[in-house]
């Protein structure tokens, strides 16, 4: 039988290693390698890397199981995949969010991922750099912008198997390596001791509502549930493959790359510069490890590798960011893939440019105010990161828990879990239904309750 245009356009992966590889790089990204370590240093060290763990298990691997069963039932986009299994333009939405997400967030990350590709040759180079000057020079910033977002459209003009699938499973042994080379390096550094008792030994008095819900964030935002990311690489998967294996891989790659990006920071910092509060915000990785590294014997190229090994992380999650847009222009629109994917990157390059300049003082985007739901958020950049890449993605995280577990029958999605997977059944199955219908949307509804303020000030718990 023949194949349409539009059959191949839309792709399918070679493997459940494809997959799990695809999958994986998803989710590992800035969010475990830029975000972790500051939000662990901003959040009492061990004890939010405790509450982050217990996090992924209990609320981040449901609903990954959840959105990739989704995926695979329907064969579709986030759009495709509600409307497909009968949910109305309500439940649609859902998937209209996931959508503008991974659109809106691709193009101010991939902000973040240019400051990468111009730290990797200063640091090769051994050119001591200033943060705060560097990321105030439009002429840099939206320049490496550009060449990062043609580098992620590159790769997804190739297709699912010879594009996405071929780059994940290049790049994600590449990530591994070298981070486990970084961390081995950073525990074994005079005095590094202190760091990892700061890094692994939880101090419980520290766990406090804020911490909880920081470390629920965290795993929302580095396992990528909400942005419909896994309903679509999901859409692409076998029907023979074992789901909750692959989540399951999935979910462990995830956060050991989180707590392996901890290991590379925290002994460093408190061997190398030990007065140094681990507190240091967003800054942390590009402010203060580029001293760390000039701190260390052959430190520059340490420095390349690591500024190396976070590019790799945010291209193997802007793939996926794309793909989401262009598989719903392939499959509602009937784009073919070329036309879908240049017209999604450059308007993402363009939307990228007032981010980009929202880190120059006295800006226009620097200094735009909006007050969203009782929070007072500044500048063009941050205003998108708590609307798209913080809010959106847990509101769409509890719509698609109350679609599948509440909406529809949930199991449905059982069987398609059950699909390729013979132990998932009995407690498990169970287990999985009693947290997508009770636990989680109960969860995440107390975290967008805190985020408008009900138990106070938003955002910080009660």
């Amino acid at each position: 039988m023949a194949v349409s245009s539009n059959e191949e356009d839309r792709g399918q992966f070679g493997s459940s290693l494809g997959f799990i590889m695809a999958a994986a790089g998803s989710a590992v990204g800035l969010g475990n390698i830029w975000r972790f370590p500051y939000l662990t240093g901003e959040n009492g060290g061990g004890a939010f890397v405790f509450v982050y763990i217990l996090c992924v298990l209990l609320i981040g691997l449901p609903l990954l199981f959840n959105e990739i069963a989704l995926g695979r039932k329907s064969g579709k986009n986030p759009i495709g995949a509600i409307r497909t299994t009968g949910g109305n333009a309500f439940w649609r939405l859902a998937g209209v969010l996931c959508v503008l997400v991974c659109f809106f967030v691709f193009s101010y990350y991939s902000v973040i991922a240019g400051w990468t590709v111009g730290y990797i040759f200063t640091e090769i180079i051994n050119i001591p750099v200033d943060f705060e000057v560097f990321v105030q020079t439009p002429m840099y910033v939206i320049p490496l912008t550009f060449v990062f977002i043609l580098a992620t459209i590159l790769i997804v003009l190739g297709g699912v198997a010879d594009g996405i699938e071929k780059a994940a499973k290049f790049m994600m042994p590449i990530l591994f390596i070298i981070i486990i080379f970084i961390a081995g390096r950073s525990v074994t550094l005079e005095g590094a001791q202190a760091g990892i008792e700061y890094y692994l030994y939880p101090d419980f008095s520290k766990i406090d509502t804020k911490v909880v819900l920081m470390a629920l964030g965290q795993a929302f935002f580095s396992m990528s549930v909400g942005w419909g990311m896994m309903i679509t690489f999901g859409s692409y998967l076998q029907k023979d493959a074992n789901i909750p294996q692959a989540a399951s891989w999935i979910a462990g790659m995830d956060t050991a790359v989180a707590l392996l990006g901890g290991l590379m920071v925290f002994p460093a910092l408190f061997a190398l510069l030990p007065g140094k509060d681990p507190a240091s915000g967003p800054a942390l990785v590009f402010d203060v490890l580029p001293r760390v590294f000039d701190a260390m014997p052959g430190g520059n190229i340490i420095g390349g590798l690591f500024f190396i090994l976070l590019m790799v992380a945010a291209l193997t999650s802007t793939i996926s960011m794309l793909e989401v847009p262009v598989a719903y222009l392939i499959d509602d629109r009937k784009w073919n893939r070329k036309k879908a994917t240049w017209t999604v990157g450059i308007a993402a390059m363009i939307l990228s440019v007032p981010s980009a300049l929202s880190s120059i003082e006295g800006n226009i985007f620097s200094s735009m105010t909006f007050n969203f739901l009782g929070n007072q958020l500044t500048g063009f950049f941050g205003i998108m990161d708590f609307v798209f890449g913080t809010f959106a993605v847990i509101v769409i995280s509890l719509m698609l828990a109350l679609y599948t577990g509440w909406a529809q029958k949930i199991s449905v999605f059982a069987d398609e879990l059950a699909l390729g997977s013979p132990r998932f059944n009995g407690f498990m199955r169970k287990g999985w239904i009693f947290f997508i219908k009770w636990i989680c949307p109960i969860v995440i509804g107390l975290v967008i309750l805190d985020l408008i303020g009900v138990f106070g000030t938003p955002q910080q718990g009660g």
